[in-house]
Parts: structure tokens; sequence; C-alpha cells
């Protein structure tokens, strides 16, 4: 029986340089189609916020005669007034106090429920943490009824007090289930050799959990402060005053009150979303670091 000799073997190369791709093989993420793909995706996704940053610099004639023009000549009006208004800057600091608390209400009441459930073992603890867990399926838009009569009840109407506190009891869920493998996965002996150091719980909370999950803590801080900052369904059911509308609210006041301007609403809208867009983009590295500290948690 003869054998096949390494000389009498033949390799078929197709005359691109490339092998054969089997059949429903997927495209590597590096190919020029994935890459398009994306490109045109994150066109997609600009396109509506480059117009409203573009209408801002243009005039009501000039968006009426031809609505995807570049301004011709670029204006800068719109903006200087409504930075020199007295309503957004007032709109701002109140969005600004909201998150502000909200994400140290979450990050400290978060911190400490996460520690409890990670560290020490006693009766119910894996029903407190289903039960942080459950909370990730009911949004706020199914108690929106139920917490504008509780917040009505506690006298909190018209007031920043009303929208802070459902906003930190509905931010705790995801900071728990994002904080709780941080604290896990600091190693048992360690906790020993500082309780043999004489350093009591508390201590060893503030020396040594804390410092060690701070990625994490920065990542739910971060998505408690953008939450907040975004957030327009609760102020609108609580705030009815406009000396304490925050700035989701405030825009759509805004638009409402100068619906023949369209330029300056744009201008309105691109300086609201403007804060959250760098926030986000500045810590983006921390909030994915984070997540993925979680996961590996």
């Amino acid at each position: 029986m003869a054998v096949p000799t390494l000389a009498a073997t033949r390799v078929v190369v197709p005359r691109d340089g490339t092998r054969n791709r089997r059949a429903g093989q997927r495209l590597p993420w590096g190919s020029p189609p994935v890459y398009g793909f994306a490109a045109l995706l994150v066109v997609a996704m600009l396109a509506p916020v480059a117009f409203i940053v573009v209408g801002g610099f243009r005039t009501n004639a000039q968006i009426t005669s031809d609505p995807s023009a570049l301004p011709d000549p670029w204006l800068l009006d719109n903006y200087v007034g409504v930075l020199t208004g007295s309503v957004f800057w007032q709109q701002v600091l109140n969005s600004a106090i909201a998150a502000g608390v909200t994400t140290a209400g979450v990050v400290a009441l978060g911190l400490m429920a996460s520690f409890a459930i990670a560290r020490y073992p006693f009766r119910g603890r894996g029903a407190m943490y289903a039960l942080f867990a459950a909370g990730l399926m009911f949004p706020m838009t199914v108690a929106i009824t139920p917490l504008y009569i509780m917040v009505r009840t506690l006298g909190l109407m018209n007031n920043l007090g009303g929208v802070i506190l459902p906003q930190i009891a509905f931010a705790l869920p995801t900071t728990v289930i994002i904080l709780v493998p941080f604290l896990r996965a600091i190693p048992s002996e360690l906790q020993e050799a500082a309780a043999i150091d004489g350093c009591s719980r508390l201590g060893f909370f503030w020396r040594m959990v804390l410092p060690l999950s701070l990625p994490g803590v920065i990542t739910v801080g971060i998505l408690a402060f953008i939450g907040s900052w975004n957030s327009y369904l609760l102020p609108l059911f609580i705030l009815n005053d406009a000396e304490t509308f925050t700035l989701p609210l405030g825009v759509q006041a805004f638009a409402s009150e100068y619906s023949v301007d369209t330029a300056k609403v744009l201008a309105f809208t691109s300086l609201a979303m403007l804060p959250a867009l760098v926030f986000f983009s500045l810590f983006e590295r921390r909030i994915v670091g984070g997540l993925t500290g979680a996961v590996k948690g």
C-alpha cells in the first residue's frame, strides 16, 4: 500500500492569500465590516447631539430655511443669553445639590449594607441579598404613584429632599450588587491579622475595607451621580416650584416658555447635557474598571 509523501501532498491556497472560511464562521473583530458597522452606529448616536449643539449657533430663520445646514455665520448670542441668565445656574445648583447628597447617601448606606452582607454570617443574609437583587427589577416608574403619596405625606413636596430620598433608595440595589463582590474578595486572613493587632471592626472597615474597595466605591458613586443628574420623572412629580427645578426639568420648562425660539432652546439643551457628558467621559474608565472588578470578585 503506497503511503503519500510530503512532496505529493498539495495545499490549495486561495488567490487572495487567505484561508477558506468555514460556512457560518464569524468575522473577526478587527475586520473592516465590523469597524464600518461600529462607525455607522457611532454616527447615528452622535448625529442628534451634533444637531442640537450646532443648532444653538444659528438663528431661527436659518433653522427654518435649512434645518440641516451649518451656521452661516456662527453666532454666540444664544449661548451667551443662557449663560448670563440666572435660571440656568439656579437649576445647575439644584441638580448639583441633589446629585451630591444622593451620591453621598448611596455610597455611605450601600457600603455599610454591603460590608455586613459580605463579611458577617447571620440568619437571613441570603434573603437580604436577594431582596436587594430583586430591587433591580422594579424601576422608579412602577412606584411613582406610591412615592408621590409618601413624599406628600412627609411634607417634602417642592423640596429637594423629596427627590433625594427616593433616589437613594432606588440606587441602593445596584450599589449593593456591585460592592458585595469587592468586599467578599478581601481575604479573611487580613481581618484576622488586623484583629490580632488590636484593630476593631470599625477600624478595619475604615483602614482596610474602604481603601481596598475604592474602585467599586468610585464606580457606584459615579453611577449614582449621573443617575441623579439625569433624573426627570421623579422631579416632574415632586417639584412644582420653578426655583427648585433641576436641570432636566428646567430644560422642559425652558422649551415650553421659549417654544417659538428654537435656537435658544437648542442652546439651553446643549449646555444642560454638557456637565453629565463631560463627567461621564472623564470617569468612563473608572466605571468599566469597577464593574470588571465586581464581576471578577
